[in-house]
């Protein structure tokens, strides 16, 4: 039989990295990878918050009125420039008075005449009633003295109200301004044939400062919000829900607030909603009848809201929301939340939570429900002032 020989430095490698070996096996896992993952809670604390809702509307003249004539004829001038502003009675057409001013004319020689024939009839009804106390005349006379100075004041009473409704219409000659505001544009031309019945409005003015804005809310979001007054859960601030925010189109906020003044009576059965006005000063014109706005109002104040990061809020397969909490031994569990609205970075929470618990906001993913954590608590964030609440309106 054959033996080989091995060779001395191959043998003492052979050792080497048996030794190696035997060392690695026998090596302990190391303490990190026994450590649980550490995440980033939030104790939830009662904060008071003011909740507003965000309803959609439009914006409406304030006032609005349709320049008509009132008596009939060729217009003459037309002294208002389109898209201008005017003053109430401001002269904005004149029609050709040439006819109304002989008819106030004719009226006033009527009136002149009837006195005249008054101051007449009323010295022989004088001097009847005193020849009639001597018999100097009969009283049939005196009768009908007395009989013609009362036809004769008749008659000055029926002149003077002719002349009175001549100068009216010829006062109707220069068609004004009812309200102040910004005019449109003209209907008529000089040279047009007016009636003083007739339906198309020559103009039409619109006052726009200040300017309504019309919005609407679902009669359920009324209930619901009349329900959570009465419960004592919102209390109401009648001084703040009267002051209204809006966001115009481009999503800018508008530099003036508005003051709610009324909601209506009545529910559309069509749409089921409610339609509320508010009223905004608008001295620079900045806002136009017919734009889209959106207005914010104020609910109420909750005292004591639970908030909750939106970072530690998930949604299941359902779409519930739900959020990853540790319990007092450093546990993992699921609570499924019932998140109404959000306010600025977080969820306002009505049920699945209370106060005292801790949220996960950070490490989510590390975290498995019944896994124990190693917890670091961050500071609460501070409670915002107010939160708008997205509501469809038409």
């Amino acid at each position: 039989m054959k033996h080989f020989r091995i060779h001395p430095l191959l043998k003492s490698l052979v050792i080497t990295a048996g030794a190696f070996v035997v060392v690695g096996c026998s090596q302990p896992r190391t303490e990190q990878s026994a450590l649980p993952p550490e995440v980033s809670v939030q104790t939830i604390t009662p904060q008071s918050v003011a909740l507003t809702t965000e309803l959609a509307g439009r914006t409406s003249a304030y006032l609005i009125s349709e320049v008509r004539p009132q008596v009939g004829g060729i217009v003459k001038k037309r002294l208002f420039k389109e898209g201008s502003d005017v003053k109430a009675g401001e002269t904005l057409y004149e029609i050709d008075r040439a006819t109304y001013q002989a008819s106030h004319n004719s009226a006033k020689a009527a009136l002149a005449k009837a006195q005249a024939n008054l101051k007449v009839v009323s010295l022989r009804a004088a001097r009847y009633k005193e020849l009639v106390k001597i018999d100097a005349v009969s009283k049939q006379d005196n009768d009908q003295a007395v009989a013609e100075l009362r036809q004769a004041q008749a008659d000055v009473a029926s002149a003077r109200a002719a002349l009175d409704m001549a100068a009216i219409n010829l006062g109707y000659t220069a068609i004004k301004a009812p309200i102040s505001g910004r005019i449109g544009q003209s209907a008529i031309t000089p040279g047009a044939l007016l009636s003083a019945s007739q339906a198309a409005p020559l103009a039409k003015i619109q006052q726009l400062d200040p300017i309504y804005v019309d919005v609407t809310q679902s009669s359920v979001e009324l209930l619901r919000l009349r329900k959570a007054l009465a419960s004592g859960s919102l209390t109401s601030s009648e001084q703040a829900r009267a002051k209204v925010q809006l966001i115009l189109e481009d999503g800018t906020v508008y530099s003036h607030s508005g003051e709610l003044q009324f909601s209506d009576v009545s529910v559309d059965p069509g749409t089921g909603m409610v339609t509320l006005r508010a009223v905004f000063p608008n001295p620079d014109q900045q806002l136009l009848p017919g734009m889209y706005v959106r207005a914010i109002l104020q609910e109420g104040v909750r005292a004591q809201a639970i908030l909750v990061p939106q970072q530690g809020v998930t949604r299941d397969s359902k779409g519930n929301a739900t959020a990853l909490l540790v319990d007092a031994e450093g546990k993992v569990e699921t609570r499924v939340l019932k998140a109404t609205r959000t306010i600025g970075d977080q969820w306002l929470v009505e049920d699945g939570i209370k106060a005292g618990e801790r949220v996960i906001v950070e490490g989510v993913q590390k975290a498995s429900p019944g896994a124990v954590v190693n917890v670091v608590e961050l500071n609460a964030p501070t409670a915002p002032l107010s939160t708008a609440a997205i509501s469809t309106a038409g």
